[in-house]
């Protein structure tokens, strides 16, 4: 059965969560102009936040504050509401569709297996780090 959340961290993973969207909006749009398809600002951002969240959940394994009970406030916090907020599978997934629907096949290729394949690489290695630095 699944742990009940309290009322605090509910509202901690909500604090983070809004500037998260809000940033993740910001960057896909500063970029959009730069890069040949729009998607692609997705797929930047999505690879710095799987990063960041195998970063904060590698850091929280060594955390004296986190309980076995549940994850600790700033990992709620930054992990689940700043970077959750900040990657999006549902746009991720519109992006792909959409360019599936073009027939840009090798595009959609890349776009699929890059952001499955890049999104695991790139958490392994922010949890690897995150470790590594809280054994320090």
């Amino acid at each position: 059965m699944a742990e009940a959340f309290t009322a605090g961290q509910v509202v901690l993973v909500g604090i983070g969560a809004i500037p998260g969207a809000w940033l993740r909006l910001r960057i896909v749009n500063h970029f959009e102009p730069m890069v040949p398809r729009k998607h692609w600002g997705t797929f930047a951002v999505n690879l710095v936040a799987a990063f960041a969240l195998g970063l904060v959940l590698g850091l929280q394994v060594n955390d004296p504050c986190a309980t076995s009970k549940g994850l600790a406030g700033l990992t709620l916090l930054v992990g689940v509401g700043f970077f959750g907020s900040l990657s999006t599978f549902s746009t991720f997934a519109v992006e792909l569709l959409n360019t599936l629907k073009q027939r840009h096949w090798l595009e959609a290729l890349l776009l699929g297996v890059g952001s499955i394949l890049g999104g695991l690489v790139a958490a392994g290695l922010g949890y690897g780090l995150g470790l590594a630095e809280g054994g320090l």
